[in-house]
């Protein structure tokens, strides 16, 4: 296959989706009108928004000998990601989640992660081939343990590549993992998390997140859900985009295609700006799209 552009580090979970109209509350049972299954993780997910943006991509995880992996691993191939370097975990179930939506298209989610904490530099070690060859970016998430990332971005970083953390879900980052990334993209409360801002509701809220996130990232880029995306970066360059207005239909998977369609649109060679635009669409085509006919996006 031809050497990617794009290269995901990270997790791949066979999600069920629930549709009820509302999400339980402790204790509660509520009666749902449809579920339906769906191969998802945050890193299958930015693998596949890269391959359907027209950017080869290739996918470096772990999966269980299940079901559930041989699923996941077949939908890869199916959307065009070069899967090879999809290592089957003996032993581990593969990840999965379980995401109920209510009537208004939020949700909630429990993930079991699985075969996705197995993942370490043995598997960068087995990817070689695709980590010496991906001079442009690499992709990284929080689903899978710190050291797994830092040992991928290290050796993408050896061969001159960028790399791009997703930081979510929130959790507290270690220097080194901070030192080697280009540019974080996080969520409202995930920027609350890192930059230690009350609340990020806003546009405005967004991008003093972002020009707090770049005390210790060289660029950062905050998304503030139907408010839109805000940008900084070290060299002085800084901007907000607005959402596009859309009726929404489900907000599942959003933030991943923004991720995925932005470093599609870096790997063309485009400019921040233009990438972020793009990210915009391909994330308000994805919200107002019913889930079942997501696939033909």
């Amino acid at each position: 296959m031809t050497a990617p552009l794009v290269t995901v580090f990270g997790s791949l979970h066979y999600d069920i989706v629930v549709e009820a109209p509302d999400r339980p509350r402790k204790g509660e049972t509520v009666t749902g009108h449809a579920w339906q299954p769906k191969c998802g993780g945050k890193g299958g997910n930015q693998a596949v928004s890269a391959a359907r943006a027209g950017v080869r991509s290739a996918m470096i995880g772990a999966v269980g000998d299940d079901d559930f992996g041989r699923a996941l691993v077949g939908n890869l191939a199916r959307c065009g990601v070069d899967s090879r370097f999809v290592r089957v975990a003996p032993g581990a179930g593969s990840g999965m989640s379980v995401a109920i939506f209510d009537a208004g298209g939020d949700y909630g989610a429990v993930i079991v992660s699985g075969s996705n904490l197995t993942l370490g530099e043995k598997d960068i070690a087995a990817a070689t081939e695709v980590v010496a060859q991906t001079a442009v970016l690499l992709l990284l998430q929080n689903e899978v343990p710190e050291a797994a990332n830092i040992a991928a971005a290290r050796a993408v970083k050896a061969h001159g590549g960028r790399v791009v953390l997703n930081a979510a879900p929130a959790r507290k980052l270690s220097g080194e993992l901070i030192a080697l990334t280009d540019i974080v993209i996080v969520n409202a409360l995930e920027a609350e998390f890192l930059a230690g801002v009350a609340v990020v509701d806003t546009l405005e809220g967004a991008a003093e997140a972002a020009r707090m996130l770049v005390d210790f990232y060289p660029a950062a880029i905050v998304t503030a859900g139907g408010e839109g995306v805000a940008y900084c970066d070290r060299d002085g360059q800084a901007f907000a985009l607005s959402a596009l207005p859309v009726k929404v239909v489900s907000t599942h998977g959003a933030g991943d295609e923004f991720v995925g369609a932005f470093a599609a649109g870096l790997a063309r060679g485009h400019r921040v700006e233009a990438a972020l635009a793009a990210a915009n669409a391909a994330a308000a085509l994805l919200v107002a799209t019913p889930e079942r006919q997501r696939e033909a996006i």
